[in-house]
């Protein structure tokens, strides 16, 4: 496709929006749906679930009923839904909702081969693109689709079929494009990071394999997206997969469930049973927490990336409302199966001050904090807040997790950028894989200066022989490095001065036609300010006396070496 009518593509699918919110039929019925079913689905969320921002209705695998063998029109189950699909759609938009169908890249979909469903064979998207989108968005009206690759991926199809996934769903899309809808959310299902291709055709695409309702699967799914905040960009996201919230997971791995969706913005679609659910279920009352849905559909459209990492403990935070303002939200995960004590200086999350906290869970103002913050978190347990402080200081740590890397993907190999986990390195992550292309570079987007000035910039690498690298900022050259630590397992550092503009830099560093370091981390101090422009004390660097920690959600004043446990004093060791 030429790149205009990509750009073309790119405006009309993924223009500035939050992630999808909505229903699936799949994590609860599987193919087993029927046309009562989910009208009586809809009347669920429209009574329940709309206020709070659910809007789509999503009809998954179960519906199809072959093709016409002349025309090659897709036909729809007639046990299931007698009547076709139209009434179906239209009684989802009388509610005041919007519907979603699903089809699949290749001939046959996943519930055909993995299911049993002979009815879903020869009804994929492939070599119907036109015919089906035609069908599905202009005559029957949805306004959502969820496309799968069983039958792209030989593995997942009777017929050993292998499809490049980039060509088909760009195909896709630009069949979507081609029919006049601007508003229909393309959702691409390869149960892995695709590629940085697909902001560029789609809303949404999923990162891992599918969910089940099991704290294993939920964990590994956080786990999966902790280091891909860089590519949740322009109203595009990262997927996590359906909502199991409410289908038998504990009380703090539902919270964790629908908290870390939330927060790092991931499409939230219910997957139980709505009808069973009343106003004043604990299910229906997380699924509809406005402090946490706002977190989700903040108008920045930005993933939380992890500031800190402690063992299987991590906070992550992301900006809300204005870029590098004063609001914050921020999350205290723990992934352990006990309970653990995760705690943050302020500065590292670049706030100074006063700092004001609101509870996302508990929907309330808690102590103000300053300087450090310690909570208390259960095993497998999340604990959210929002943060406004009275300064907001310049980042200076980057990790190279949290970097973008133009030739990223989860699908094959290692012939690509790729993120590892390494003890060594100041986050215990690292970027590899670098180099030996232009696109197979490492940017950090969002580097920012207040007033801009010189500064030092320490990057940290590990090589094992000597490797050049180039480093770019805001498209010029500022120079290139023979760089070697002496192993692979080492940390080295390589500092030079840089020059930033005021506001946002972007910093590239890349490698045309040899293999690059492993990349670390980049630090940024500031040396001297535009002539004119005072320099800012430095910043705080270690807690005063006066700190603060909660355990549960009341918050108390501590002195340095005491925590509040249960109302009680705890001596830290």
């Amino acid at each position: 496709m030429a790149l205009a009518m990509l750009t073309q593509a790119a405006q009309a699918q993924t223009s500035p929006k939050g992630p999808t919110m909505g229903w699936s039929s799949w994590n609860t019925y599987y193919c087993n749906i029927s046309e009562s079913l989910i009208k009586s689905q809809a009347n669920a969320m429209a009574n329940r679930f709309k206020s709070a921002g659910y809007q789509y209705v999503n009809i998954d695998d179960g519906f199809q009923g072959g093709r016409n063998s002349q025309t090659g029109q897709l036909l729809i189950n007639k046990t299931r839904f007698p009547n076709g699909l139209k009434p179906v759609v239209d009684h989802i938009h009388s509610k005041g909702l919007k519907a979603g169908i699903y089809s699949d890249a290749g001939f046959n979909t996943c519930g055909s081969y993995h299911n049993g469903d002979a009815t879903g064979k020869g009804t994929g998207l492939y070599q119907h693109d036109e015919q089906d989108a035609n069908y599905f968005f202009n005559e029957l009206g949805f306004d959502f689709i969820k496309v799968d690759f069983c039958g792209g991926d030989p593995i997942h199809n009777e017929d050993r079929l292998q499809l490049d996934e980039q060509e088909r769903y760009t195909a896709i899309s630009q069949a979507i494009l081609n029919t006049g809808r601007t508003d229909v959310r393309f959702n691409i299902c390869r149960w892995a990071y695709p590629g940085t291709w697909a902001n560029e055709v789609s809303t949404s695409w999923r990162i891992s394999g599918d969910i089940n309702a099991s704290w294993e699967s939920v964990r590994n799914i956080i786990e999966e997206n902790l280091y891909l905040s860089a590519y949740c960009i322009d109203g595009s996201y990262n997927d996590m997969d359906m909502l199991e919230v409410g289908r038998g997971l504990s009380t703090e791995e539902d919270k964790t469930h629908f908290g870390m969706w939330c927060i790092m913005s991931s499409p939230l679609l219910i997957g139980c049973d709505m009808t069973k659910l009343s106003l004043s279920n604990k299910t229906t009352k997380l699924l509809t927490n406005p402090d946490l849905i706002a977190l989700n559909q903040d108008t920045l459209y930005l993933q939380a990336y992890v500031a800190k990492r402690n063992g299987g403990c991590y906070v992550l935070v992301k900006d809300l409302e204005q870029r590098f303002g004063l609001k914050r939200a921020v999350a205290f995960y723990n992934s352990t199966d006990e309970a653990k004590d995760i705690s943050i200086d302020f500065a590292d999350i670049e706030l100074d001050g006063v700092i004001k906290m609101h509870d996302c869970f508990e929907q309330k103002d808690v102590a103000d904090a300053e300087q450090t913050f310690t909570v208390n978190v259960p095993a497998h347990g999340t604990r959210i807040y929002t943060l406004v402080g009275e300064q907001r200081l310049e980042r200076t740590l980057y990790e190279a997790e949290t970097a973008y890397m133009t030739s990223y993907q989860e699908i094959r190999g290692n012939s690509t950028a790729t993120y590892t986990s390494d003890s060594n390195c100041s986050g215990g992550m690292k970027a590899g894989w670098l180099g030996k292309g232009s696109k197979n570079d490492l940017q950090w987007r969002h580097v920012f200066s207040q007033d801009g000035g010189e500064y030092s910039l320490e990057l940290a690498y590990q090589s094992g022989e000597s490797r050049s690298l180039t480093l770019e900022v805001n498209g010029k050259k500022v120079g290139t490095y023979s760089l070697n630590s002496g192993s692979y397992s080492k940390v080295a550092k390589k500092t030079v001065k840089v020059t930033l503009e005021a506001g946002e830099n972007v910093v590239r560093i890349y490698n045309n036609s040899n293999w690059m370091p492993d990349i670390d981390c980049m630090k940024l101090t500031l040396v001297s300010k535009p002539a004119g422009i005072s320099t800012p004390s430095a910043l705080r660097t270690s807690p005063t006396s006066k700190a603060y920690t909660l355990s549960g959600h009341q918050a108390k004043p501590q002195t340095k070496g005491i925590l509040i446990k249960d109302d009680k004093k705890v001596v830290r060791k």
